[in-house]
């Protein structure tokens, strides 16, 4: 088995593995699998050494969190850290009433979200949670989704940071304080949102979906540093950008999930000729870059197969020089500031 180092969630007691897995793809959302073949990924993420596993009732509709808590509740309890997330409560659909479209088609039959980030919302939420997964314990609860990228409405997006930092924060906050969960954060798709998130509270982590990769170092400047001031630990998710750094660079590469610009599909190019050039595949340097810097404690690919879960676990290790990195700077391919391995 290999063994994965451990970092601390900010200032909790919480340590996870640097290497964690993400839920979303065993919910349904990139492609369709069976219940059998997520628990067998995440049993064989589980061989690999990976104790960190996060998850959302958003994902599949209710359908990760079944997967995910059917693989592990026959586990060690206190071997592994598991995150999920607030903001949505699955509710059964009335007869004749359709789902809401989007691009989790596959989601849990007869289940549509509805949003609730009130003090009673985020109660219920976890409630719900607790049962689908099977497990008395949850580590980590994340407000899920109060950014721009998600609503696309400022009017919107201001109402639900109010009523999210009115009630729901403090649900959260008095579950921390009476030790039912060990770390609260947020969990989104922007580095200003979520600089404003701990700016507005007192969090222990960001889960933060792309906005500072191997491609984009956006929360470098003024994100990170007010993490590693605060004590606020950052898990990365999305740290290939959504596709666009799987490799094999090519014009209709995904960047947040819609096919990316020209722009980025020239510097990801660039990117990938440095790697290759060093031996090393763009995968392996996305996945190690974003730990370089002392705020991040782990980074959390989803994955759709074993294949997938132990190409991850190789690429979170495989021997990277430092000259390419130094080269990547050089080509100003990534920011003078970003650190790096000299």
């Amino acid at each position: 088995m290999t063994i994965l180092p451990k970092r601390r969630v900010g200032k909790t007691k919480l340590e996870v593995t640097t290497l964690g897995l993400g839920g979303a793809p065993m919910g349904g959302f990139r492609a369709k699998i069976t219940d059998a073949e997520a628990v067998a990924l995440t049993e064989a993420a589980w061989q690999d050494g990976v104790r960190y596993f996060d998850t959302s009732p958003f994902y599949g509709y209710g359908r990760s969190e079944l997967r995910m808590g059917a693989a592990l509740r026959e586990k060690p309890r206190e071997d592994f850290v598991l995150s999920t997330k607030i903001g949505r409560i699955m509710h059964p659909l009335k007869p004749g009433e359709k789902k809401p479209a989007d691009f989790r088609e596959n989601g849990l039959p007869g289940f549509a979200p509805v949003f609730d980030y009130t003090y009673d919302g985020v109660m219920r939420s976890l409630e719900h949670s607790h049962m689908r997964l099977g497990l008395a314990k949850i580590d980590i609860a994340l407000i899920h989704d109060v950014d721009f990228w998600t609503i696309k409405d400022r009017a919107v997006l201001e109402e639900r940071f109010k009523t999210v930092m009115d009630g729901g924060y403090k649900a959260l906050d008095e579950l921390r304080k009476a030790g039912i969960i060990g770390a609260i954060g947020v969990g989104i798709n922007e580095s200003d949102t979520s600089l404003r998130f701990i700016k507005a509270g007192d969090f222990d982590c960001m889960l933060l979906a792309g906005r500072y990769t191997l491609l984009e170092q956006g929360g470098l400047a003024e994100f990170l540093p007010e993490c590693l001031k605060r004590n606020v630990s950052v898990i990365l998710g999305g740290p290939y950008n959504s596709g666009i750094l799987t490799g094999g660079v090519k014009p209709g590469a995904t960047h947040d999930y819609a096919a990316a610009p020209a722009n980025l599909i020239e510097k990801a190019q660039k990117i990938e000729a440095v790697c290759k050039r060093h031996g090393v595949e763009l995968r392996a340097a996305a996945m190690q870059f974003p730990l370089f810097h002392p705020a991040l404690c782990a980074v959390i690919p989803g994955a759709l197969s074993v294949a997938e879960v132990e190409q991850n676990v190789a690429r979170i290790g495989a021997k990277i020089p430092a000259d390419l990195w130094a080269e990547l700077k050089r080509e100003k391919l990534i920011e003078p500031a970003a650190p790096v391995p000299s």
